[in-house]
């Protein structure tokens, strides 16, 4: 396993070893010890994207936040300690590639592609071993900063928590996973990027309750009250939230003789909130600080950024002799999200850090909207209604090829170089289906034809068809017409050497392409406008591969039926 930052707690308690007459913590289900548990935090990174230039800082924020809570929360009984990935992980996935099925299929293939990559697992500490990955994605578009969903049709929609203008993390776009392997030991946690990202008030219980939580057996408590395993990420951050008492002595805790004066504890009593919550453009935003009481500051750092990837802005402000009860923002000209940052350290060495979120809003039901694009729409809303087949596990070659020499690779599909090599894949057609393909051109790149089949009605999708100069996609036949129909895309969309992900859902209402996360076809029409030329039939009324002059290398073919 490469080597792990540790973030150390801030807490002497932490730091301490734990004490020999300590009772025995266990899993929820008694099967493992907890008295030392190490969770491995790691930056995922789809293959298609850049790492935040500050993502150090904000997974460094999380991982310490949950040391300390669960110092707190256990004492020397428990000791947990988070160990910070040096460098993003980086997949050999694109995020469409990821994204292909639902939110429990991006948590597994993501936690078995890390798992796999660092051969996750036990030390010879007898340290209890948690996987947590904070993910770059969302297993749908979704612009964690500005809380905004592209549409497929109109503005985009506003997704997140917004409790009264309070901000709290969970969108239906964003998502979390964990679970408790109790054969192998360990734990496994997935926070998508809009439970982390931009850290909302309450991103820290999702961290914890996904990554500590579950992975070490608890379940949802069935009080509906603001305990870390409840509903604490809607109430606050995770210093003003608990582990349940009752969780707590069946992994078995005891209370302490002395339990922490949570009034007098600059982590549990320190909090800033913006006021007014939901400013308007050039009205004075301030920060109000709470601090336990007769605390001594040694210093108070504050900042803000507008951007998820522009600067942080320090606040100036005058020192005194008091905790300050206020820091001025000033005011912003314009509707914007604002994320925002204090630390703090006390004169006797302790520290405290928050990292919170509002938005400057025109009306307080009207949320900003970027300048710029939002991430482009990959597929349509619909959802698989089951597991997707693996069509490369179906196809024979020597069987299926309808025309050139077809043949199989270490598990991959290549094509020959030819005009109108095709190949069947076996196997019945779901009415409505989800196609998804990933296909790397070992030639300079030309059509690559994916063939479907829709309410008994056949056709094609072309993919990157280079003639006269230019290259085009489209479907074939629309009206008895192909390439300069009306689903007709002018650009190019391959490159030799790299493998593109490719996404159609074919549905009663119209067919959707999306090549690299990016919808190239988005044709709406009745199934009997579609067919399919003579050069192209195949023996059978399956779905088919082909390819024009360019030899590709096929890395996965699946169809699933959609609901």
């Amino acid at each position: 396993m490469p080597a792990l930052t540790l973030h150390l707690a801030l807490l002497p308690a932490l730091l301490a070893a734990v004490a020999p007459d300590a009772p025995e913590l266990k899993t929820w289900d008694g099967r493992h010890g907890i008295r030392s548990i190490k969770v491995s935090v790691v930056y995922f990174v789809p293959r298609d994207r850049e790492p935040l230039p500050d993502w150090r800082d904000r997974v460094g924020y999380f991982a310490r936040r949950i040391e300390r809570f669960h110092a707190r929360e256990f004492g020397d009984q428990s000791k947990l300690s988070a160990a910070v990935h040096p460098e993003p992980f980086r997949s050999a996935d694109s995020t469409a590639e990821l994204r292909a099925g639902d939110a429990n299929r991006i948590f597994f293939r993501t936690l078995r592609e890390v798992d796999s990559a660092l051969e996750f697992g036990r030390d010879d500490d007898g340290a209890f071993p948690i996987l947590l990955v904070l993910s770059d994605i969302n297993w749908r578009p979704l612009d964690d900063f500005y809380r905004l969903s592209p549409q497929l049709d109109g503005p985009p929609e506003f997704e997140g928590n917004d409790n009264g203008g309070q901000h709290f993390p969970g969108a239906k776009s964003g998502g979390a996973r964990a679970t408790y392997l109790a054969g192998r030991g360990v734990g496994w946690g997935l926070v998508s990027a809009d439970g982390w990202r931009v850290p909302y008030r309450g991103s820290d219980c999702v961290v914890y309750h996904e990554g500590v939580g579950h992975p070490i057996g608890l379940p949802h408590t069935d009080a509906a009250d603001p305990n870390v395993m409840s509903m604490g990420q809607y109430h606050g951050w995770i210093s003003e939230s608990w582990v349940d008492e009752a969780q707590k002595r069946r992994l078995g805790w005891k209370p302490p003789e002395k339990p922490v004066d949570r009034a007098r504890d600059l982590f549990s009593a320190f909090r800033a909130l913006p006021e007014p919550t939901v400013p308007r453009p050039g009205e004075p935003v301030t920060l109000n600080l709470d601090w336990p009481e007769g605390v001594q500051l040694a210093s108070c750092r504050v900042r803000y950024q507008t951007e998820l990837l522009g600067p942080w802005h320090e606040v100036d402000r005058e020192p005194g002799p008091e905790p300050p009860r206020s820091v001025s923002l000033g005011a912003f000209d314009r509707p914007t999200p604002v994320s925002y940052r204090v630390e703090a350290t006390t004169k006797d060495g302790d520290s405290a850090e928050l990292w919170g979120y509002f938005q400057v809003r025109t009306d307080p039901r009207t949320n900003p909207t970027p300048a710029g694009p939002l991430e482009p729409l990959a597929t349509s809303d619909a959802e698989p209604a089951g597991e997707p087949t693996d069509l490369l596990a179906r196809v024979d070659p020597a069987r299926d090829a309808v025309s050139g020499e077809w043949s199989i690779r270490d598990g991959r599909l290549e094509s020959p170089r030819q005009p109108g090599a095709r190949i069947e894949f076996p196997g019945d057609v779901p009415d409505e289906y989800r196609l998804t393909v990933v296909a790397e051109p070992l030639d300079d790149p030309n059509g690559l034809i994916l063939g479907q089949r829709l309410a008994g009605r056949r056709f094609l999708v072309l993919l990157d068809y280079a003639g006269s100069g230019s290259h085009a996609s489209a479907l074939e036949n629309i009206d008895g017409r192909n390439v300069g129909n009306e689903s007709t895309y002018g650009d190019s969309l391959f490159r030799k050497g790299r493998p593109a992900t490719i996404v159609c859902d074919v549905r009663a209402s119209g067919v959707r392409v999306a090549v690299d996360g990016h919808v190239v076809i988005d044709w709406r029409g009745d199934p009997s406008q579609l067919s399919l030329s003579d050069y192209w039939k195949t023996p059978n009324e399956s779905l088919f591969l082909g390819a024009y002059d360019c030899r590709y290398r096929v890395h996965r073919a699946e169809v699933a039926p959609l609901e």
